[in-house]
């Protein structure tokens, strides 16, 4: 490769969010075209704490297309990256030839480099490959000029990658055309709608989960009859509530709706044969404390979701979350009283009542959690202006290899 490939490469750095769901998807129509057998509706966590950085270089000195994940060279010929590639590269060419027939297009033809890195553990079920693909696709899309939407071209990465294409509160509507034209993301509400809302996220293992998500729901589809219900009668009824909960700012009817969603998901899982278990010991004994928590209270205060791992997402109001952190130090005590423990937003000290003790009545256990992560709704990608930032130095490299 040249030496001077640097002064030649075209090079975009872009970041993308996690989302968390709380009417889930699981499962598919369409495997190729990722068609998801019903809608879903997430929440999209700010960047400052969650986010995958990403950097595209093209050049026409690159020998071939490259990918460097958290860094390591990993193969480029995977299906899902070479759909997205493709994608893009065919939305560039329709809007030269569009706006100019005889335009040279020589730079479509160029090969790439990425490297992306997430600042979170990677398939430990915290929504890594949503944030990879939407990352990845709107990096591309800024190389190579693409306008418009971008969710459909996100969602054949990988289907959750379309949601965190926009920030807040978004839908993946399923749609109805075979060829998944109308299978796409919207926002409900900005990040903005809801400024009191806040997400902790309980790392309870950051450890690479037993059973990925896509063969997870391949044999759902194939053996679960409670699935099909789920899709065909509880979550259409079950999106219309959530987008009102969302609109109205109703926390009780929200978190209701999170915690039953995720229940169910997990039930179908067990109804998978054979079964599927992502909770453990500790994401059960989350699950009791809030429950135990709310009931003390008379009211629904939190309110938990697990995705495809057994890290707790909770959802609840800015004024209980110093209690809330607390009653987790409490019945989950760290190796360390650290800040390490706490990540992410800054959170007040509050003492607990022996009464809120007393009453979730649960036996302590060291090291169940190993940080908690404090966060808030945010935007979807954005772009890097400070070239400094990015991952790929001068000669199309990555700046750092593990």
């Amino acid at each position: 490769m040249p030496e001077d490939n640097g002064h030649n490469a075209h090079m975009v750095t872009c970041t993308a969010p996690v989302n968390i769901a709380v009417i889930k998807y699981w499962g598919k129509r369409d495997e190729e075209l990722i068609l998801p057998i019903n809608s879903s509706l997430s929440v999209t966590l700010h960047q400052d704490q969650l986010k995958t950085t990403t950097t595209v270089a093209c050049s026409r000195y690159f020998q071939e297309d490259r990918i460097w994940l958290n860094g390591i060279e990993e193969d480029i010929s995977q299906p899902r990256l070479q759909s997205c590639l493709r994608e893009i590269r065919r939305l560039s060419r329709k809007r030269h030839s569009d706006r100019d027939p005889g335009l040279d297009v020589a730079g479509l033809s160029h090969k790439v480099h990425i490297c992306s890195v997430n600042n979170f553990p990677t398939a430990a079920g915290l929504a890594s490959s949503a944030a990879g693909y939407a990352c990845l696709v709107y990096t591309l899309a800024r190389v190579f000029g693409v306008e418009g939407e971008l969710s459909g071209v996100a969602r054949q990465g990988s289907g959750s990658a379309c949601r965190s294409i926009y920030g807040g509160f978004v839908q993946w509507s399923m749609g109805e055309r075979k060829d998944g034209e109308d299978s796409l993301a919207q926002q409900v509400e900005p990040e903005t709608h809801w400024p009191e809302l806040r997400v902790l996220v309980l790392v309870v293992s950051a450890e690479r989960k037993p059973v990925g998500s896509t063969s997870g729901m391949q044999t759902s589809v194939q053996t679960s009859s409670l699935l099909k219900h789920r899709a065909d009668s509880v979550v259409p009824a079950r999106m219309e509530e959530m987008i009102q909960a969302i609109h109205n700012k109703d926390f009780a009817l929200f978190a209701d709706l999170t915690m039953k969603d995720s229940n169910q998901f997990h039930a179908t899982c067990l109804d998978t044969y054979p079964p599927i278990f992502y909770l453990n010991d500790v994401s059960r004994r989350i699950i009791t404390l809030v429950h135990r928590y709310n009931r003390h209270y008379g009211e629904t205060r939190l309110a938990y979701t697990f995705d495809a791992g057994p890290n707790a997402v909770i959802y609840c109001l800015q004024e209980h979350v110093a209690e809330f952190i607390e009653v987790v130090r409490h019945f989950f005590p760290p190796e360390t009283n650290g800040e390490q423990f706490l990540k992410g937003l800054p959170v007040d000290h509050t003492t607990l009542s022996e009464e809120l003790k007393q009453a979730i009545g649960m036996e302590p256990v060291v090291k169940g959690i190993s940080y908690i992560i404090s966060t808030k709704a945010g935007p979807g990608p954005q772009t890097v202006e400070d070239p400094r930032q990015h991952l790929l130095g001068p000669d199309g490299l990555p700046k750092k290899i593990v």
